[in-house]
C-alpha cells in the first residue's frame, strides 16, 4: 500500500502539469485528477492495480479502472471481442443472454487497462461469507442475490438474469476454451448478471499441476449456480429453460463456425503465444462440432452440463484458491454477516433491552426446515420488533463472534433461560455467565434434523443462548454483529404482515401418491426414413409412495408391434420430479406412408432395483 501512494505521488504530478487527460479505455472519458484513498490492489499473481479518476464532468461518479502490468491484455481483448461477436449473434436472433461485456485495453507489450464494473462481487467474496468451506455450499450464491434484492419481484428479475448470463458464460468458455477458471475470475452483479473476467488461458490452455489439468470440468457450472436457478436443492422446470437456453446459443454459434475460424485465424501471426498454429484453431473447431446435427449438439451440451455439474474438481479448485487466498486478507476485515445487506450498529439502531426466542415456524421456501421468531425490545418506549432467523444464521452468527471474540466472553448458554428472569427485565444473575457447561447447540442430529422435536429442543437452547449474548461482556453484547444480527430484514417486514400459524396443508407441497402424473416434451422429426423422437423434459412427476423423489426413465413403443422389437428407453434419472434427458430415440426404416398407421406409445417409470418398476 505505501509503493502505491508514492507511485500515485507521480500520476498526481502529471495532472498538476498536464490539468487532464483522456483516458486510453475508452477517448470518451475525461479525466482530471486522480483519488488516492479510493486507489488499492489486487491479491492475484500480477498485482493489478485498482485505480479511481476525478471526472471532468462536475455531474459524473469518479471513474475507477484497473491497471495491469505482467499480462498481454491483447489475448483478453480478443476474448472479449469473440464474446462480443457471440453476442451479437444471439441478439440478432432474438435471444437476449443478458452478457456483461466490459472494455479492455492494451496500452504497451504486457500492460493494459480494464473496465470496472460497478455492484459486483467476486464468487470467493461471496463464498468465503459462508467461511473458507463456501466453495462446496449451495446456498451462498443466492443468499447473496436475495441480500441485495429483498423484494420477490427484484429477486425473480436477478434470478431470471442470473440463468440467461449463466448460459451465455457456459457457452462462450466452453467454445473459446477459457482456463484457469477460479472463484476470482467469476464475477456477479447484485442484478443477478454473471461475468467472467481475466482470460490470460485460453483455447484449451489450461494450468496443470504436474500432468494433471486444473480444470477438469467442460465449463464451470456449480451445485450453487443450480441452487440458484432451480430454487432449491431439487432440479425444476427453470433449469429445463436453463438447459434449453443454453443448448439453444451453442447451435445458434455453431451455425457461424467459418465465422470465428476466420477471425481467430487472422491473428495467428500477431505472435499471442496461445494462438499460435493451426492446433489452437483446432481447438475450437472441435468444440463446435460442425458437422452434428442441432439435434446431437444439443445431447452433446446437455451431457456437458451434467459432467459440470457433477465435478467435485472444480469445487475443490475454488476451495484451495480460498485458502491460498487467505495469506493475502487484511486482518482489518471485519466479518460481516451474509444474509444482512448492510450493517447496523448501537448509535444506529437503539440499545437493545431485551430479546426473547417466542416459537419456531415451519417453512417450506427456498428450502423445507425451520425458522425461529424473536422479540427484541429496545429501550426505547415501546418499541418491540420480531425478526425470524434460521438456526444456520444463529450458527453463522456464533463462528464470526468467535473470529472476533476469545472464547472466555462469548456466552455458554444453559439449557432453559433463567426462570428467575422473566423476558423484559435485563437485571443478570452474573454468576450464570461462568457457570453455564455448554457451547452453541450442535448443528449434528441424529436422525431427521428438521423434525419437530429438534426445532422444539433448540428453540429452548437458542433462547437461553441469546439471552446469555445480550447479557454479556459489553464489548461483545453491543457489537455491530449481535446489532446486525437482530435487525428487522425486509422478510421479517414482509412476515410481520402475516398470519403467524402455519397452513395446515399447502397445495403446492400435498400432493396425492400413488396417481400417475406429469408433461413430457418430445421434439419429434421424420428424415430419410427414420423417426427421430427427442426426449427433452419432463416436470411434476407424481412422488412415490414413501413420500421420496422416482428415478425416472422414458419408455417408448412404436404400435402395432406385437413382437415387440420397437422398445426404446432413455437413461436413468436420480431422485427428481424434473428430470433432464434430451437424449434420442431413433426408428429406422419407417417408410414414410407407415407413419400414417403407427401410434407412438410412451410412459414413464421409476426404476426400483429389484422390485417391480413403477409407472409415473
Amino acid at each position: 500500500q505505501g509503493i502505491l501512494r508514492e507511485g500515485l505521488e507521480d500520476v498526481k504530478q502529471f495532472f498538476k502539469a498536464n490539468g487532464s487527460c483522456r483516458l486510453p479505455l475508452s477517448p470518451s472519458l475525461l479525466v482530471k485528477g486522480i483519488v488516492p484513498r479510493d486507489c488499492s490492489y489486487f491479491n492475484s499473481n500480477a498485482v493489478p492495480l485498482k485505480l479511481s479518476f476525478q471526472n471532468v464532468d462536475p455531474l459524473g461518479e469518479n471513474i475507477r479502472v484497473i491497471f495491469k502490468c505482467g499480462d498481454d491484455l491483447r489475448q483478453d481483448m480478443l476474448t472479449l471481442q469473440m464474446i462480443r461477436i457471440m453476442n451479437k449473434i444471439w441478439v440478432q436472433e432474438g435471444l437476449d443472454m443478458r452478457m456483461v461485456i466490459f472494455r479492455c485495453f492494451s496500452t504497451g507489450r504486457g500492460r493494459g487497462m480494464v473496465e470496472m464494473i460497478p455492484n459486483a462481487e467476486t464468487l470467493r467474496k461471496i463464498q468465503v461469507e459462508h467461511g473458507v468451506t463456501g466453495s462446496f455450499k449451495d446456498r451462498p450464491l443466492a443468499d447473496w442475490l436475495q441480500k441485495h434484492n429483498p423484494k420477490e419481484d427484484e429477486y425473480e428479475k436477478a434470478v431470471e438474469n442470473f440463468i440467461y448470463s449463466c448460459a451465455g458464460c457456459c457457452v462462450a468458455t466452453y467454445v473459446l476454451g477459457i482456463c484457469d477458471r477460479h472463484n476470482d475470475n467469476i464475477m456477479l452483479k447484485t442484478t443477478g448478471h454473471m461475468f467472467h473476467i481475466d482470460f490470460g488461458r485460453f483455447l484449451g490452455h489450461a494450468q496443470m499441476f504436474g500432468n494433471i489439468k486444473r480444470d477438469r470440468a467442460p465449463f464451470v457450472f456449480t451445485s450453487d449456480m443450480a441452487y440458484v436457478i432451480n430454487g432449491g436443492d431439487k432440479p425444476s422446470s427453470r433449469f429445463h429453460d436453463f438447459v434449453d437456453l443454453c443448448c439453444q446459443a451453442y447451435n445458434l454459434i455453431r451455425k457461424h463456425t467459418h465465422l470465428f475460424l476466420n477471425l481467430l485465424g487472422l491473428m495467428l501471426s500477431c505472435g499471442i503465444p496461445e494462438l499460435s498454429d493451426l492446433e489452437d484453431l483446432k481447438y475450437v473447431y472441435d468444440a463446435l462440432r460442425p458437422q452434428d446435427s442441432d439435434a446431437d449438439a444439443t445431447t452433446y451440451f446437455t451431457r456437458l452440463i451434467e459432467s459440470s455439474l457433477g465435478s467435485v474438481a472444480t469445487k475443490l479448485n475454488f476451495f484451495i484458491h480460498n485458502l491460498a487466498q487467505m495469506k493475502f486478507t487484511g486482518s482489518d476485515a471485519r466479518p460481516t454477516l451474509s444474509f444482512a445487506p448492510r450493517t447496523h450498529t448501537l448509535k444506529t439502531s437503539g440499545r437493545i433491552r431485551d430479546v426473547f426466542l417466542c416459537r419456531h415456524e415451519r417453512v417450506f421456501n427456498p428450502s423445507k426446515g425451520y425458522t425461529y421468531v424473536v422479540k427484541v425490545q429496545r429501550e426505547s418506549p415501546g418499541e418491540v420488533v420480531f425478526v425470524q432467523r434460521t438456526f444456520e444464521e444463529f450458527q453463522e452468527l456464533h463462528n464470526k463472534l468467535r473470529l472476533l471474540f476469545p472464547s472466555s466472553l462469548l456466552p455458554r448458554y444453559p439449557h432453559r433461560r433463567p426462570p428467575s428472569d422473566p423476558p423484559g427485565l435485563p437485571t443478570v444473575p452474573q454468576a450464570l455467565l461462568s457457570v453455564c457447561p455448554h457451547s452453541f447447540p450442535s448443528r449434528f442430529v441424529i436422525g431427521r434434523s428438521r423434525g419437530e422435536a429438534v426445532a422444539e429442543r433448540r428453540k429452548e437452547e437458542l433462547n437461553g443462548y441469546i439471552w446469555h449474548l445480550i447479557h454479556a461482556a459489553p464489548e461483545v453484547a453491543e457489537c455491530d454483529l449481535i446489532y446486525t444480527f437482530f435487525h428487522p430484514l425486509p422478510r421479517d417486514e414482509k412476515a410481520a404482515g402475516t398470519n403467524p400459524t402455519p397452513k395446515a396443508a399447502d397445495a403446492t407441497w400435498a400432493r396425492p401418491l400413488g396417481k400417475v402424473g406429469g408433461e413430457v416434451k418430445l421434439s419429434i422429426s421424420y428424415k430419410n426414413n427414420k423417426l427421430f423422437i427427442m426426449v427433452m423434459h419432463i416436470r411434476g412427476l407424481p412422488l412415490l409412495q414413501d413420500g421420496n423423489d422416482p428415478d425416472p426413465y422414458v419408455k417408448t413403443y412404436l404400435l402395432p408391434d406385437p413382437q415387440k422389437t420397437t422398445k426404446r428407453k432413455t437413461k436413468v434419472a436420480r431422485k427428481t420430479c424434473n428430470p433432464t434427458y434430451n437424449e434420442m430415440l431413433v426408428y429406422d426404416g419407417i417408410p414414410k406412408g407407415d407413419l400414417q398407421q403407427r401410434e407412438l406409445r410412451l410412459s414413464v417409470l421409476s426404476e426400483e432395483g429389484f422390485w417391480e418398476n413403477i409407472l409415473l
